[in-house]
């Protein structure tokens, strides 16, 4: 039976899709360790992926990557929340599917894979995990990182679950830059500068789109006692927002050296 596989690098990614028969179908599944209703799609794909043989050369691949981790891989598919699933053949995206509908990451999978493998659609449907249902706030967008509303939890607490959230996203990467839409796809100006100054430092950093979550976009300004995007964090401390950087690598051009993926090669 196929199996889900992390995949722990770039290096590692552009291995698996050269290997990989330009008739195979790749099931491509986003995630990130914060984002409850990961699990969750986790243990369908795990699922899916169990009802398909193992054929040689692979027909199907199922494969997870950290969003967070490997963010050129996310920017490369334009991932702003997280479950995220990519349909691929031959490089091409046949189908994207964001959230937590299981029912229509089963359906998608079945489709596709029908073709590739014909073997899969003989599988019981009984054996496949019943579709999981997410469900929405009442208040905000229903984007796939916000937890399930509980009429039982007061605004206090309610506000420290958000708190507790944000201390750990602000340490999910040693850089990581709370911006208006994606690095690929920047949603104003000052993002789109901040991205600039990553790039040319060679800085390897976690984005997080803030425009996918209001929570994380009202609740950090309070959090951070900073009151507009971009945001840039280093070691879990807040930086500031652009004219912030650009003063301190003003003052200190080495200020980001230590993430940048060719200070090994600069120490050389």
């Amino acid at each position: 039976m196929s199996s889900l596989i992390e995949i722990p690098s770039e290096a590692d990614f552009v291995s698996h899709l050269s290997a990989l028969p330009p008739t195979s179908l790749l099931v491509l599944y986003f995630h990130a360790p914060w984002a409850a209703p990961c699990a969750q799609m986790r243990a369908v794909l795990s699922a899916l992926a169990s009802q398909y043989p193992v054929t040689s050369p692979p027909s199907l691949s199922f494969v997870s990557v950290n969003a967070e981790e490997l963010p050129d891989i996310s920017e490369e598919y334009d991932v702003t929340a997280v479950p995220f699933v990519v349909l691929l053949r031959n490089g091409s995206v046949l189908e994207s599917i964001s959230g937590s509908e299981a029912t229509k990451v089963r359906d998608a999978v079945e489709r596709h894979a029908g073709a590739a493998n014909p073997a899969a659609s003989k599988a019981p449907n009984t054996l496949i995990p019943p579709p999981l249902s997410a469900v929405p706030r009442e208040n905000g967008p229903a984007t796939a990182t916000q937890p399930p509303v509980n009429a039982n939890v007061s605004p206090e607490e309610s506000k420290e679950a958000l708190f507790a959230r944000l201390a750990e996203l602000v340490k999910a990467a040693p850089v990581m830059l709370f911006m208006k839409g994606t690095p690929s796809a920047p949603q104003c100006g000052f993002s789109r500068q901040l991205v600039g100054i990553l790039r040319e430092r060679s800085v390897k950093y976690g984005f997080f789109n803030i425009l996918a979550d209001e929570d994380v976009r009202q609740g950090l300004k309070e959090f951070a006692e900073w009151p507009t995007f971009p945001q840039l964090w280093v070691s879990g401390e807040l930086v500031g927002g652009l004219d912030i950087v650009k003063e301190e690598l003003n003052n200190d051009p080495d200020f980001l050296t230590d993430y940048s993926v060719n200070k090994s090669s600069v120490a050389a």
